[in-house]
């Protein structure tokens, strides 16, 4: 899973190769803590189709804003540069595969 900041956010979503998975989250946010092994699952199982990346909201305001994210976790589908898909709140990883079928 790679780890996002304000300095490398461009270079590995916006010009990622392949769809990016995007989660914001934070230290104080107990269901980001609750959906971490499910994207950390998703991405051994998919991670040939999608690249799943994290992103701490309270260390990097500016991508947070940037992105009119409103809470934590928020997971932002990325794809030639553009979000296709936001997906707010925790969710189980059967729920989140059918919410991202479509680009899987």
């Amino acid at each position: 899973m790679i780890t996002l900041t304000s300095e490398n956010f461009d270079e590995q979503v916006l010009r990622a190769d392949k769809p990016v998975l995007v989660d914001f989250w934070a230290e104080w946010c107990p269901p980001c803590r609750m959906i971490a092994p499910i994207l950390e699952q998703i991405e051994a199982e998919y991670g040939d189709r999608i690249r799943i990346a994290k992103i701490n909201g309270d260390e990097n305001p500016e991508i947070v804003e940037r992105y009119d994210v409103m809470g934590f976790p928020t997971l932002n589908l990325y794809r030639d540069g553009q979000v296709v898909q936001q997906i707010m709140g925790a969710r189980s990883k059967r729920r989140l595969l059918a919410d991202l079928a479509d680009h899987l």
